[in-house]
Order: C-alpha cells, then structure tokens, then sequence
C-alpha cells in the first residue's frame, strides 16, 4: 500500500465494500431481482402516463419525473453491486467509476428535489382546488422540473470537479460502488477539510428539502382542519402515498449523513445495508405505491391487464 505523500495514476479501482459479506451470490441475486421489479414497474408507470393523454397533468408529470428519477438512481449503481456479488469481479475503470459517482449523486439530489415539489403540488391542489389548474400548468411544471434538474446537476458537478483534481494513493475503493465517499478515501488529501466542506453541502440540500415538505404538510393539516369529514379522507388517501414514500427515502438518508456526522458508528456492513435500502427501496416502493393508490394509473393497468388476458383467450 501507498504512503500518503506518494501518488500515482489510478487507471481503475478495486470495489471492496463487499469482501466482508458472507453470502454474496444469494445477496446479489436478492439486488437483482429487486432491481429488474423496480425498474419495470417504473417503466410501466412512465409508460402510462406518457401514452395516455387523459394523464397529462402536473401530478401525474411529477410522478413521472420520480419514475426517471428512481429508474436513473437504481440503476446507477445495481449493476456494479450485482457484478461484484455475483461475478466476483471487483474492478471499474477510473472514467466509468467517476460517471457513475456523478450520476448516482446527481439522482440523489434530485430524490429529494421530486419529493419536495411533489409536496409543494399536494399543497396547492388541497389549499386551491379551484385556482389548481390556473397556478400549476403543465408547462410551468415542466419549467420547473427542468430547473431542478439544472440545479442538481450544478451541486454533483461541484463534487465531481473536486474529486478530479486532487492526487490518487490508493485504488481500493472502501465502499460498495463509486459514490463520493469511497472515492475521496482513495486520495492523498486531509479527508476532513473534503467531508466537511460536502456534509454542508449535503445538510443543506437535505434541511431545504425536508423543510420544504414539512412546511407543505403544516399547511396541508391546517386546510384539513376546515374540511369536511369526506374530504378529509380522499385528502388523507392522496397524502399518505406521498408520505410513504418520502419515509422510506429519508429515514435512511438522516442516518447515514446526519446521525453518522454526529458520532453514530456503522459497521461497513451496516453502511452497505442502509444506503442499498435508500437506493432501492424507493425505487422499488415508489411506483407500486402510486399504481395502487392512484386511481386513473391503477384503472389503467388493470384496463390493460384485462384487454392482455383477452387477447390470450382470443388466441
């Protein structure tokens, strides 16, 4: 191994974050079939909504955008976990590892933006029913998608630019794929002046983005309150997908960028576990949870469910 004052030119890295995994064909099968679901059930849920003029709407767009972002952010880094489980081969070229890194972080970041903004639609469309249409247009929706998009890129491309000027040590990478943790251990740096200088970054990004969907969620209880007992429930049916699925993306992301920066200790494995289960279980819950409890996507698929058996029967 490399003393920290000598650099060298690191034409691949070496994936590691799963040498100490003790069944890792059954674990990169178990990733596998998780990720071939998820990504098919995303495509059926953009496919629908893309097809089907009636679903051209801000929502059902923002749902949309969540299965690009979801499709994008499970399959940035399934594949090379599941190669290096189940093939056993542990090697990724430099360029690869570091477009990997920049679009595994770049569908990071706009998990959270998706979520915030889908929040934000649920608040106007409870607050101003009426007005809905006339606020958020389709065209403003995909205005601001587009921004977002823009801005996530500008943050990751910030992590990307600091990454590649700075002197290699060591080829193995600690972690399970190419994010920007593993990456930066790999350097000759002060690795403290980088964590911190990103964790403010990533606190940020987090803290508006959390706050933005709570202050969403305020504001929806208080129109709650003056709602009728009926409107009450669809108000609750329509939520509670949203809530669900910022659930299953956060409380995995606080731990490992919060809790981890104040003292919390994981085990390698622990670090692997949460952050394949932020990566892959919205993905995966995502849109399972918008096709069964959206109403016009779900009357959908079971439109086209029937119109497939009829078809076998024909046959």
């Amino acid at each position: 191994m490399l003393s920290h004052n000598a650099s060298t030119i690191v034409t691949e890295f070496i994936v590691g974050g799963f040498d100490t995994t003790s069944s890792p064909i059954l674990v990169g099968v178990v990733i596998l079939t998780v990720y071939i679901v998820a990504v098919l059930a995303n495509l059926v849920n953009i496919l629908i909504i893309i097809n089907d003029k009636k679903l051209h709407k801000p929502m059902y767009l923002l749902i949309c955008n969540l299965a690009v972002v979801d499709l994008l952010y499970s399959s940035s880094v399934s594949p090379t976990m599941i190669r290096v489980l189940v093939t056993g081969v542990k090697k990724i070229s430099y360029l690869p590892c570091l477009i990997q890194m920049f679009v595994f972080n770049l569908a990071e970041v706009m998990e959270m933006f998706a979520l915030s903004i889908m929040a934000f639609d649920r608040l106007i469309a409870i607050s101003c029913p009426f007005q809905y249409h006339s606020y958020l247009t389709n065209s403003r929706t995909l205005v601001l998608t587009y921004i977002l998009w823009v801005v996530a890129c500008g943050s990751v491309a910030f992590f990307l630019a600091t990454v590649i000027s700075l002197p290699h040590c060591y080829s193995v990478l600690k972690y399970a794929f190419c994010d920007y943790a593993a990456v930066i251990r790999t350097t000759c740096v002060d690795l403290n002046y980088y964590f911190n200088m990103v964790a403010i970054i990533v606190f940020f990004l987090l803290f508006f983005t959390f706050s933005s969907i709570c202050l969403s969620y305020i504001g929806i209880i208080y129109f709650v309150k003056l709602s009728s007992k009926n409107d009450k429930m669809k108000i609750g049916s329509t939520c509670s997908s949203h809530l669900i699925v910022v659930t299953c993306y956060y409380f995995p992301t606080f731990i490992l960028f919060i809790l981890t920066r104040l003292g919390v200790v994981l085990t390698l494995e622990e670090r692997n576990g949460l952050i394949i289960g932020s990566i892959l279980g919205p993905s995966l819950i995502n849109p399972f949870v918008y096709c069964l409890r959206t109403k016009e996507i779900n009357c959908k698929i079971l439109m086209m469910s029937k119109r497939f058996k009829a078809q076998i029967t024909w046959s």
